[in-house]
Formats: structure tokens, sequence, C-alpha cells
């Protein structure tokens, strides 16, 4: 079987499994905690790559201090976050990085859940040689800004449909769930010890040893 072939046989699978928009019409929370063991993919120009979700955290605007969309800040920036659900909210950090996101709950409510870390699945090969690294290394998708290079997301996909096109996200497997503190949100005064950030226990690519309980 040739590697086209094998190629369609992969995407068409994943494709099966995409995930609907009642997945992510739902509590922000909820949704953060479930994207875990969900599988991330995207069908690029470039090739297929694919990986687990295995960090997330959720923010909650507009009373959430950490959320872009705090005090119902409403611009070109933040517009994805206000819905419909099942979008995607892509921002650039420190003019360097991408984050992804993915939209949750009613229109007009601005949440957003933010992919953190993915355990390569689908396409190491393209993944590695975009982020320069050997592909067996842990660091090539384990923090929001490395997945987001090695899987090929940019801002050409804010405001993307999930639950259309090439970037979306698919059923996959449980997974045994942790909690922590959100990473990086020490700004947000008592909203940063929220134990909004969800990840799978024992898993490598987790971005940081940050723990708390589980659930």
């Amino acid at each position: 079987m040739g590697g086209r072939s094998i190629r369609g046989t992969r995407s068409a699978d994943f494709a099966r499994r995409r995930l609907g928009r009642s997945f992510y019409e739902r509590a922000v929370l909820e949704v953060a905690r479930e994207c875990l063991g969900k599988i991330l993919v995207h069908d690029s120009p470039e090739g297929l790559v694919a990986g687990t979700i295995v960090e997330s955290e959720a923010y909650r605007g507009p009373e959430d201090r950490a959320a872009h969309s705090y005090g119902g800040r409403r611009t070109k920036r933040t517009e994805a976050m206000f819905g419909p659900a099942g979008h995607a909210y892509v921002f650039l950090i420190y003019g360097l990085h991408h984050n992804f996101n993915v939209v949750a709950g009613s229109e007009g409510q601005p949440h957003a859940v933010l992919i953190r870390s993915v355990e390569p699945l689908v396409g190491l090969e393209l993944m590695a040689r975009r982020r320069g690294l050997d592909p067996n290394r842990v660091d090539l998708t384990n923090g929001p800004g490395k997945l987001t290079k090695a899987l090929g997301i940019s801002l050409e996909h804010y405001g993307a449909d999930l639950c259309r096109g090439s970037l979306y996200l698919a059923d996959g497997p449980r997974v045994r769930t942790q909690r922590s503190p959100r990473v990086g949100v020490d700004y947000a005064g008592s909203w940063a010890t929220r134990p909004w950030r969800f990840f799978a226990a024992g898993n490598r690519y987790v971005s940081t040893t940050r723990r708390s309980g589980s659930r």
C-alpha cells in the first residue's frame, strides 16, 4: 500500500471521529477536563499530524481575571472567544509563539480552553522537521507554543470551525485526570489559584510537574 493510501485511511479514520458542536457547547470546565484524551488533528497541506491532548486550561471570562476576555473585553483579538462554540481561538504570545484554544459554552460567553500539551500520535517526522528536533524528544510538543509549531497551527486558523475543515478534535480514549492551578497567571490575583488546569496523570508530555489532586 502506498503512502498516499495510508495517509488517506488515517485521515478518514480521524474524520469519522470528529467531535460535533455539542461537545463544545457546555460549561468550559467540563470541556477542558474532557479535552484530555481527545485527539488534536491537522490534515495540513504538508501532511497529516495528530496528537493526544494531555493538558488543558479553562478560561472563563468576563469574570476570570486570567482570561483575555476579562471585563467583557471584545476586540479584534478576542472576538472569537465570544462564540459560537467549536471554533478556534489562536493568539500570538511574545510575538513569537502561537497558542491554540477551543471556544466553549454558549454564544456570547467568552469562554475558551487552552490546549497546553499533546502526545504525538501521527506525523512525528513532519512535527520534528517543523520544530528542528529529534522526533523522540519530549519537548517536541510539551507546551502550548511547541505543539502549535509542530502541528502547523498559526493565526491563519483563528476562528476556524473545528466541526468542519482540516483542523479539529477527534474522539479518543479516556484518561485518568489530575488538576492544579493554571500556569503563568499570577497577575490574576485569587483567580490564579483556581484549579482550572487539567492534565493526564503520569504522562511525560505534560508541560510542568506542578501537581494537585486527581479527579
